[in-house]
Order: C-alpha cells, then sequence, then structure tokens
C-alpha cells in the first residue's frame, strides 16, 4: 500500500505539526510550500493523497487542484482551510475535493481522515464487495475520481441495501451538488435529517445551501459523515 503523504501549506508550523502527527502513523511525508513546488513531486513520486491549503500566496489550494486535474495526475486530494468558509465548495468537488478539514485541527482528527483517504483508495482498482459500506466506499473513491456516474450507481445500490441511511442519502447530497442539482440536493440532506434528526454532516451540508441561496456565498465546509 502507497503510504506516501504530500502536504502543501507555506506555514512551515503546519507542516511540521502535520509531519509529526503523520510519521508517527507510520506515513512517508513530503512537504512542499507552494503549487509549483507540488507540481514538480507530484510530477516525480506518486502520493497516495496531497493535503492543501486553501489559502497561499501565489497559486491557491483550488488553482493547484485545477492544475492537477489539467495534468491527469489522479492523487485523492483533501482541502484544509484555516478559515470558516471554503469559497467555491461545489469547484472544489467538481475536481475531486471531497474532504475538507478546517484548521486548526486536532492530531486524531487528521490521522482518522488520512487514513479514511489512503484505505478508499488502497484497493481501487479492485471491484467493491456487495456490501453497504464497499458501495459507500466506493462512491466516496469515485467522487474523487470525478467518476460521477460511477458514484452514483453506487450510491444506488448503497440505498438498495440500506435504504434508512442518513450517511448514503447525505453522500447523494454531495453528488447532486456536484452536478449543480441543488434542489435534489436539498431533498437528499433534508431526507438524512428526517432519518436522523441529529446527523451533524447533513445539518451542515443544509445550512451551507441555505446560506449560498440567502447571501451568494458558503460559510460551511463539504461535510462527508462518518470517516
Amino acid at each position: 500500500m502507497n503510504r506516501r503523504i504530500l502536504i502543501v501549506d507555506d506555514e512551515p508550523n503546519v507542516r511540521l505539526n502535520f509531519r509529526t502527527t503523520l510519521e508517527t502513523e507510520g506515513y512517508e511525508v513530503f512537504e512542499v510550500s507552494s503549487g509549483e513546488e507540488a507540481i514538480q513531486s507530484l510530477a516525480e513520486h506518486t502520493f497516495a493523497l496531497a493535503i492543501l491549503d486553501i489559502r497561499m500566496p501565489g497559486m491557491d489550494g483550488l488553482e493547484l487542484l485545477a492544475k492537477i486535474r489539467e495534468n491527469e495526475i489522479r492523487v485523492p486530494a483533501m482541502i484544509v482551510t484555516a478559515y470558516s468558509d471554503v469559497p467555491n465548495a461545489v469547484k472544489a468537488m467538481k475536481l475531486g475535493a471531497i474532504d475538507f478539514l478546517q484548521k486548526p485541527l486536532r492530531p486524531d482528527d487528521l490521522r482518522s481522515i488520512v487514513a479514511e483517504i489512503v484505505k478508499r483508495h488502497a484497493g481501487r482498482d479492485e471491484p467493491p464487495g456487495e456490501t453497504f459500506h464497499a458501495h459507500i466506499n466506493a462512491a466516496k473513491r469515485c467522487l474523487n475520481l470525478r467518476a460521477f456516474a460511477k458514484a452514483r450507481l453506487h450510491l444506488a445500490k448503497a440505498l438498495e441495501l440500506n435504504a434508512k441511511s442518513p450517511e448514503a442519502f447525505n453522500l447523494a447530497g454531495v453528488l447532486a451538488e456536484v452536478l449543480e442539482e441543488f434542489d435534489k440536493a436539498k431533498k437528499y440532506y433534508g431526507q438524512a435529517i428526517k432519518l436522523n434528526k441529529n446527523y451533524e454532516p447533513a445539518q451542515q451540508n443544509m445550512r451551507r445551501l441555505f446560506e449560498v441561496d440567502h447571501f451568494g456565498s458558503s460559510k460551511e465546509p463539504v461535510n462527508l459523515g462518518d470517516k
């Protein structure tokens, strides 16, 4: 399994904290301070995950992610932001970044999400098993790789296996947002909340859509749910 992680952040202390946290888990960590350096590293090495800061001088995280996709580099990406909002969330999702975390990060949160993403992509060339969780993971993997039609099929299978899963309906809402089907996204998030009124990921996503409708900007990151 590839355990090589690329950290792209212009703040040395942030890179050091991320490196320390991830190296204790056995990851091989590379770090760069700019988008230009990241493109060079990605051309020279294969990474299990790229962790991208949203705000950097010069090329920001979304511009870097767009360049990565233009160069047909299929690395999964996680967006990290120090701000209370993730601008252009749908743009990021269209580029395959469906995992967001906010600074300051707790080490446990970083370990958890990195482990989940790496595991998600470790067997990406293998067909998923016919279980609910296998199809959920396959749907997330397809979203990362921008295979949206396949993601829809896996979500349909997941919902056939468990029609009362808030996580599945929340993820269906994320896919609908990627496809700019915002009314449909609201319905899926609403169904997730109906199934579990305390399901925070769907509540956050619904709030974000409401704020986009009323104020024209998003103040919360996309939340995929269970990690």
